[in-house]
Protein backbone atom coordinates (compact mmCIF):
# COMPACT_ATOMS: atom_id res chain seq x y z
CA UNK A 1 0.00 0.00 0.00
CA UNK A 2 2.80 2.42 0.87
CA UNK A 3 4.50 1.65 -2.44
CA UNK A 4 1.26 1.95 -4.40
CA UNK A 5 0.64 5.50 -3.20
CA UNK A 6 4.21 6.74 -3.36
CA UNK A 7 4.24 10.23 -4.91
CA UNK A 8 0.44 10.50 -4.61
CA UNK A 9 0.13 13.89 -2.94
CA UNK A 10 -3.43 13.37 -1.68
CA UNK A 11 -2.36 10.42 0.48
CA UNK A 12 -0.68 12.17 3.40
CA UNK A 13 -0.52 9.44 6.05
CA UNK A 14 -0.84 5.72 6.68
CA UNK A 15 -2.06 4.04 9.85
CA UNK A 16 -0.41 0.71 10.61
CA UNK A 17 -3.26 -1.07 12.40
CA UNK A 18 -6.81 -0.29 13.49
CA UNK A 19 -8.00 -1.15 17.01
CA UNK A 20 -5.63 -3.79 18.28
CA UNK A 21 -7.49 -6.14 20.62
CA UNK A 22 -7.66 -9.65 22.01
CA UNK A 23 -5.71 -11.80 24.48
CA UNK A 24 -2.44 -11.69 22.51
CA UNK A 25 -2.05 -7.91 22.56
CA UNK A 26 0.73 -6.68 24.82
CA UNK A 27 3.15 -3.79 25.11
CA UNK A 28 6.33 -5.64 24.12
CA UNK A 29 4.78 -6.94 20.90
CA UNK A 30 3.38 -3.47 20.20
CA UNK A 31 6.85 -1.91 20.29
CA UNK A 32 8.38 -4.69 18.20
CA UNK A 33 5.89 -4.73 15.36
CA UNK A 34 4.86 -1.09 15.32
CA UNK A 35 8.49 -0.05 14.99
CA UNK A 36 9.10 -2.63 12.25
CA UNK A 37 5.95 -1.55 10.42
CA UNK A 38 6.80 2.13 10.70
CA UNK A 39 10.25 1.55 9.24
CA UNK A 40 8.77 -0.51 6.39
CA UNK A 41 6.26 2.19 5.47
CA UNK A 42 8.93 4.88 5.63
CA UNK A 43 11.29 2.89 3.42
CA UNK A 44 8.58 2.34 0.81
CA UNK A 45 7.16 5.86 0.97
CA UNK A 46 9.26 8.52 2.73
CA UNK A 47 6.67 11.23 2.01
CA UNK A 48 3.75 10.02 4.15
CA UNK A 49 3.10 10.47 7.83
CA UNK A 50 3.28 7.23 9.79
CA UNK A 51 0.33 6.82 12.18
CA UNK A 52 0.49 4.50 15.20
CA UNK A 53 -2.60 3.33 17.09
CA UNK A 54 -2.79 2.03 20.64
CA UNK A 55 -3.90 -1.10 22.45
CA UNK A 56 -7.36 -2.04 23.74
CA UNK A 57 -9.35 -0.94 20.66
CA UNK A 58 -7.02 2.07 20.33
CA UNK A 59 -8.09 3.38 23.71
CA UNK A 60 -4.67 3.50 25.33
CA UNK A 61 -1.17 4.70 24.53
CA UNK A 62 -0.29 5.15 28.20
CA UNK A 63 2.81 2.93 27.92
CA UNK A 64 4.49 5.66 25.85
CA UNK A 65 4.82 7.71 29.03
CA UNK A 66 7.67 5.42 30.12
CA UNK A 67 9.27 4.43 26.82
CA UNK A 68 9.39 6.29 23.52
CA UNK A 69 9.19 4.72 20.09
CA UNK A 70 12.65 4.43 18.54
CA UNK A 71 12.85 4.96 14.79
CA UNK A 72 15.49 5.90 12.23
CA UNK A 73 13.41 8.86 10.99
CA UNK A 74 11.82 11.85 12.68
CA UNK A 75 9.31 14.61 12.01
CA UNK A 76 6.57 12.40 10.55
CA UNK A 77 5.29 10.19 13.38
CA UNK A 78 1.66 10.68 14.49
CA UNK A 79 -0.42 8.87 17.13
CA UNK A 80 -4.13 8.17 16.99
CA UNK A 81 -6.68 7.48 19.71
CA UNK A 82 -10.36 6.49 19.78
CA UNK A 83 -13.03 7.67 22.22
CA UNK A 84 -16.67 6.61 22.35
CA UNK A 85 -19.28 6.92 25.06
CA UNK A 86 -19.58 3.14 25.34
CA UNK A 87 -15.85 3.00 26.15
CA UNK A 88 -16.56 4.62 29.51
CA UNK A 89 -18.30 1.70 31.22
CA UNK A 90 -21.88 2.98 31.17
CA UNK A 91 -21.12 5.78 33.64
CA UNK A 92 -22.73 8.45 31.47
CA UNK A 93 -26.18 7.00 32.08
CA UNK A 94 -25.90 6.23 35.79
CA UNK A 95 -23.81 9.02 37.33
CA UNK A 96 -23.74 12.81 37.52
CA UNK A 97 -22.67 14.31 34.20
CA UNK A 98 -20.15 16.72 35.73
CA UNK A 99 -18.56 13.97 37.78
CA UNK A 100 -18.31 11.62 34.82
CA UNK A 101 -16.95 14.21 32.40
CA UNK A 102 -14.20 15.21 34.83
CA UNK A 103 -13.34 11.59 35.60
CA UNK A 104 -13.36 10.41 31.99
CA UNK A 105 -11.28 13.33 30.72
CA UNK A 106 -8.66 12.46 33.34
CA UNK A 107 -8.67 8.86 32.05
CA UNK A 108 -8.43 9.96 28.42
CA UNK A 109 -5.57 12.28 29.31
CA UNK A 110 -3.67 9.48 31.04
CA UNK A 111 -4.33 7.08 28.16
CA UNK A 112 -3.11 9.33 25.36
CA UNK A 113 -3.82 13.05 25.51
CA UNK A 114 -0.67 13.54 27.60
CA UNK A 115 1.31 13.07 24.37
CA UNK A 116 0.26 16.54 23.22
CA UNK A 117 1.79 18.04 26.35
CA UNK A 118 5.09 16.41 25.40
CA UNK A 119 4.99 17.74 21.85
CA UNK A 120 3.90 14.54 20.08
CA UNK A 121 1.18 14.83 17.40
CA UNK A 122 -2.05 13.04 18.35
CA UNK A 123 -5.50 13.06 16.79
CA UNK A 124 -8.77 11.31 17.54
CA UNK A 125 -9.19 9.16 14.46
CA UNK A 126 -12.58 7.93 15.69
CA UNK A 127 -15.33 9.39 17.80
CA UNK A 128 -19.05 9.00 17.32
CA UNK A 129 -22.48 8.65 18.86
CA UNK A 130 -26.00 7.43 18.15
CA UNK A 131 -27.19 10.09 15.70
CA UNK A 132 -30.84 9.46 16.53
CA UNK A 133 -30.33 11.61 19.63
CA UNK A 134 -32.26 9.16 21.80
CA UNK A 135 -29.31 7.59 23.64
CA UNK A 136 -28.83 9.51 26.90
CA UNK A 137 -25.31 8.26 27.53
CA UNK A 138 -24.12 9.14 24.03
CA UNK A 139 -25.67 12.60 24.19
CA UNK A 140 -23.89 13.36 27.46
CA UNK A 141 -20.58 11.96 26.24
CA UNK A 142 -20.75 14.02 23.05
CA UNK A 143 -20.94 17.37 24.84
CA UNK A 144 -17.96 16.44 27.00
CA UNK A 145 -16.00 15.32 23.93
CA UNK A 146 -16.73 18.56 22.05
CA UNK A 147 -15.52 20.60 25.02
CA UNK A 148 -12.21 18.71 25.05
CA UNK A 149 -11.84 18.94 21.26
CA UNK A 150 -12.32 22.71 21.42
CA UNK A 151 -10.05 23.28 24.41
CA UNK A 152 -7.22 21.12 23.04
CA UNK A 153 -7.79 22.25 19.43
CA UNK A 154 -7.85 18.57 18.46
CA UNK A 155 -7.89 17.10 15.00
CA UNK A 156 -10.54 14.41 14.70
CA UNK A 157 -12.46 12.11 12.40
CA UNK A 158 -16.00 10.94 13.05
CA UNK A 159 -17.35 7.41 12.73
CA UNK A 160 -19.10 7.18 10.41
CA UNK A 161 -20.19 8.70 7.10
CA UNK A 162 -22.25 5.80 5.75
CA UNK A 163 -25.94 5.61 6.51
CA UNK A 164 -26.27 1.89 5.84
CA UNK A 165 -24.50 -1.24 4.56
CA UNK A 166 -25.22 -3.69 1.76
CA UNK A 167 -25.04 -6.36 4.43
CA UNK A 168 -23.80 -6.42 8.01
CA UNK A 169 -24.23 -9.00 10.76
CA UNK A 170 -26.23 -11.03 8.25
CA UNK A 171 -28.77 -8.23 7.73
CA UNK A 172 -29.38 -6.71 4.30
CA UNK A 173 -29.42 -2.89 4.12
CA UNK A 174 -28.32 -2.68 7.76
CA UNK A 175 -28.93 0.81 9.21
CA UNK A 176 -25.87 2.57 10.71
CA UNK A 177 -27.20 4.57 13.65
CA UNK A 178 -23.82 6.31 14.04
CA UNK A 179 -23.84 7.40 10.38
CA UNK A 180 -23.80 11.07 9.42
CA UNK A 181 -26.08 10.19 6.51
CA UNK A 182 -29.56 8.71 6.65
CA UNK A 183 -30.28 5.11 5.68
CA UNK A 184 -30.73 6.09 2.01
CA UNK A 185 -27.55 8.25 2.05
CA UNK A 186 -29.56 11.28 0.87
CA UNK A 187 -29.62 13.70 3.82
CA UNK A 188 -27.97 14.35 7.18
CA UNK A 189 -29.26 12.03 9.87
CA UNK A 190 -28.82 14.70 12.56
CA UNK A 191 -28.73 18.21 10.99
CA UNK A 192 -28.32 19.92 14.38
CA UNK A 193 -25.06 18.03 14.94
CA UNK A 194 -23.68 19.31 11.64
CA UNK A 195 -24.26 22.87 12.86
CA UNK A 196 -22.84 22.01 16.26
CA UNK A 197 -19.44 20.88 14.96
CA UNK A 198 -19.08 23.75 12.51
CA UNK A 199 -16.79 25.73 14.83
CA UNK A 200 -14.54 22.71 15.34
CA UNK A 201 -13.92 22.18 11.63
CA UNK A 202 -11.33 24.97 11.64
CA UNK A 203 -8.36 25.30 13.94
CA UNK A 204 -8.63 27.61 16.94
CA UNK A 205 -4.88 27.85 17.52
CA UNK A 206 -3.21 26.63 14.35
CA UNK A 207 -1.33 25.70 12.30
CA UNK A 208 -2.30 27.82 9.32
CA UNK A 209 -3.40 30.87 11.31
CA UNK A 210 -1.71 34.29 11.07
CA UNK A 211 1.46 34.34 13.14
CA UNK A 212 0.94 38.01 13.99
CA UNK A 213 -2.31 37.34 15.88
CA UNK A 214 -1.74 37.32 19.63
CA UNK A 215 -3.66 34.48 21.31
CA UNK A 216 -6.83 35.52 23.10
CA UNK A 217 -9.68 33.73 24.84
CA UNK A 218 -13.13 32.84 23.61
CA UNK A 219 -16.02 31.44 25.64
CA UNK A 220 -17.23 28.26 23.94
CA UNK A 221 -20.61 26.64 24.65
CA UNK A 222 -20.32 22.93 23.72
CA UNK A 223 -24.05 22.21 23.88
CA UNK A 224 -24.64 24.53 20.93
CA UNK A 225 -21.19 24.73 19.34
CA UNK A 226 -21.44 28.53 19.57
CA UNK A 227 -19.50 31.18 21.47
CA UNK A 228 -20.40 34.10 23.73
CA UNK A 229 -20.65 37.37 21.77
CA UNK A 230 -20.82 40.78 23.42
CA UNK A 231 -23.11 42.74 21.10
CA UNK A 232 -23.19 45.64 23.56
CA UNK A 233 -22.59 46.20 27.27
CA UNK A 234 -26.11 44.95 28.00
CA UNK A 235 -26.49 42.28 25.33
CA UNK A 236 -24.46 39.08 25.45
CA UNK A 237 -25.63 36.13 23.41
CA UNK A 238 -24.50 32.98 21.65
CA UNK A 239 -23.26 33.30 18.10
CA UNK A 240 -20.74 31.90 15.61
CA UNK A 241 -17.28 31.52 17.10
CA UNK A 242 -15.80 33.26 14.05
CA UNK A 243 -17.58 36.41 15.28
CA UNK A 244 -16.43 36.07 18.89
CA UNK A 245 -14.92 38.94 20.81
CA UNK A 246 -11.33 38.59 21.91
CA UNK A 247 -11.44 38.07 25.67
CA UNK A 248 -8.71 38.16 28.28
CA UNK A 249 -9.01 35.81 31.26
CA UNK A 250 -6.86 37.45 33.92
CA UNK A 251 -5.02 36.02 36.90
CA UNK A 252 -7.65 37.81 39.02
CA UNK A 253 -10.35 35.67 37.32
CA UNK A 254 -11.80 38.56 35.31
CA UNK A 255 -13.19 38.01 31.82
CA UNK A 256 -12.37 41.22 29.95
CA UNK A 257 -13.21 42.23 26.37
CA UNK A 258 -9.79 43.22 25.06
CA UNK A 259 -11.05 45.90 22.68
CA UNK A 260 -13.00 47.86 25.33
CA UNK A 261 -11.51 46.86 28.70
CA UNK A 262 -15.00 46.06 30.00
CA UNK A 263 -15.39 42.97 32.15
CA UNK A 264 -18.16 40.39 32.41
CA UNK A 265 -20.45 40.97 35.39
CA UNK A 266 -23.25 39.06 37.07
CA UNK A 267 -26.31 41.10 38.08
CA UNK A 268 -28.65 38.74 39.90
CA UNK A 269 -30.29 35.33 39.68
CA UNK A 270 -32.13 34.95 36.38
CA UNK A 271 -30.89 38.27 34.96
CA UNK A 272 -28.81 38.75 31.83
CA UNK A 273 -25.07 39.08 32.32
CA UNK A 274 -23.58 42.43 31.33
CA UNK A 275 -20.30 44.26 30.77
CA UNK A 276 -19.00 46.96 33.10
CA UNK A 277 -15.90 48.88 34.07
CA UNK A 278 -15.72 48.07 37.80
CA UNK A 279 -13.99 44.69 37.83
CA UNK A 280 -13.08 44.64 41.52
CA UNK A 281 -16.31 43.13 42.89
CA UNK A 282 -16.93 39.39 43.43
CA UNK A 283 -19.60 39.54 40.71
CA UNK A 284 -16.77 40.06 38.19
CA UNK A 285 -14.56 37.20 39.43
CA UNK A 286 -15.31 34.11 37.37
CA UNK A 287 -14.10 30.74 38.65
CA UNK A 288 -14.30 27.40 36.84
CA UNK A 289 -16.04 25.02 39.22
CA UNK A 290 -17.39 21.43 39.33
CA UNK A 291 -15.39 18.39 38.24
CA UNK A 292 -16.00 19.22 34.59
CA UNK A 293 -14.45 22.70 35.07
CA UNK A 294 -17.19 24.02 32.80
CA UNK A 295 -19.37 25.93 35.26
CA UNK A 296 -18.23 29.56 35.00
CA UNK A 297 -19.22 30.98 38.37
CA UNK A 298 -19.20 34.27 40.29
CA UNK A 299 -20.66 35.58 43.57
CA UNK A 300 -23.34 38.26 43.60
CA UNK A 301 -22.14 41.46 45.25
CA UNK A 302 -25.31 41.97 47.33
CA UNK A 303 -25.70 38.65 49.13
CA UNK A 304 -22.81 36.40 48.11
CA UNK A 305 -25.04 33.95 46.24
CA UNK A 306 -22.98 31.90 43.80
CA UNK A 307 -24.35 31.97 40.26
CA UNK A 308 -23.22 30.43 36.99
CA UNK A 309 -23.31 31.60 33.40
CA UNK A 310 -26.20 30.05 31.52
CA UNK A 311 -27.39 30.06 27.92
CA UNK A 312 -31.14 30.62 27.77
CA UNK A 313 -33.24 28.89 25.09
CA UNK A 314 -33.14 32.06 22.96
CA UNK A 315 -29.34 32.24 23.20
CA UNK A 316 -29.13 35.13 25.68
CA UNK A 317 -26.39 34.82 28.30
CA UNK A 318 -27.71 35.15 31.84
CA UNK A 319 -26.70 34.04 35.31
CA UNK A 320 -28.61 31.56 37.39
CA UNK A 321 -28.12 29.35 40.41
CA UNK A 322 -25.49 26.75 39.59
CA UNK A 323 -27.10 23.40 38.88
CA UNK A 324 -26.11 19.74 38.67
CA UNK A 325 -22.68 20.34 40.21
CA UNK A 326 -22.46 16.83 41.62
CA UNK A 327 -24.23 13.64 42.74
CA UNK A 328 -27.59 13.90 40.90
CA UNK A 329 -27.46 11.57 37.85
CA UNK A 330 -30.70 12.89 36.32
CA UNK A 331 -29.82 16.59 36.19
CA UNK A 332 -28.73 18.17 32.88
CA UNK A 333 -26.02 20.85 33.33
CA UNK A 334 -25.27 21.52 29.66
CA UNK A 335 -26.92 24.95 29.39
CA UNK A 336 -24.37 26.05 32.04
CA UNK A 337 -21.36 24.38 30.45
CA UNK A 338 -18.80 26.76 28.94
CA UNK A 339 -15.13 26.40 28.05
CA UNK A 340 -12.77 29.38 28.22
CA UNK A 341 -10.29 28.45 25.50
CA UNK A 342 -7.39 30.02 23.64
CA UNK A 343 -7.76 31.08 20.02
CA UNK A 344 -5.53 32.68 17.40
CA UNK A 345 -8.19 33.07 14.73
CA UNK A 346 -8.44 36.39 12.96
CA UNK A 347 -10.51 38.81 15.06
CA UNK A 348 -13.72 39.97 13.32
CA UNK A 349 -13.24 43.39 11.79
CA UNK A 350 -9.47 42.98 11.71
CA UNK A 351 -7.24 42.75 8.68
CA UNK A 352 -7.71 39.89 6.27
CA UNK A 353 -5.06 37.19 6.16
CA UNK A 354 -4.76 37.77 2.40
CA UNK A 355 -4.14 41.39 1.46
CA UNK A 356 -3.05 43.28 -1.62
CA UNK A 357 -0.28 45.84 -1.10
CA UNK A 358 -1.43 49.42 -0.74
CA UNK A 359 -0.40 51.64 -3.66
CA UNK A 360 -2.50 54.68 -2.74
CA UNK A 361 -3.48 57.33 -2.24
CA UNK A 362 -5.01 57.25 -5.69
CA UNK A 363 -5.68 60.50 -7.60
CA UNK A 364 -9.34 61.38 -8.19
CA UNK A 365 -10.84 59.72 -11.25
CA UNK A 366 -12.50 61.99 -13.79
CA UNK A 367 -15.98 60.80 -14.69
CA UNK A 368 -15.60 62.36 -18.15
CA UNK A 369 -12.40 60.60 -19.12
Amino acid sequence: MATMFNNTKYVVGMSLRNELRGPKQNVSLWYRYMQLGAEAVHAANPNVLVILSGLDFDNTLSFLFKEKVRLSFSGKLVYEQHWYGFSDGGNWETQNQNDVCGMVVDFIWAKGLFLLQHGWPLFFSEFGFDMSGTHIGDNRYLTCFLSVAAEMDLDWAIWALQGSYYIREGILAYDESYGLLTWDWCTARNPSFIKRINSLQSAFQGPGLPNTQQPYYIIFHPQSGLCVLARSSKLLELGPCDESNAWNYTSAYELVVKSTGQCLQAQSVGKNAKLGTDCSKPSSKWHLISDSKMHVSAELAKNGTRVCLEASPDGAIRTNQCKCLSVDPTCDPESQWFKVILSSRDIPGGDSILQLPSLGPWPPTSLSS
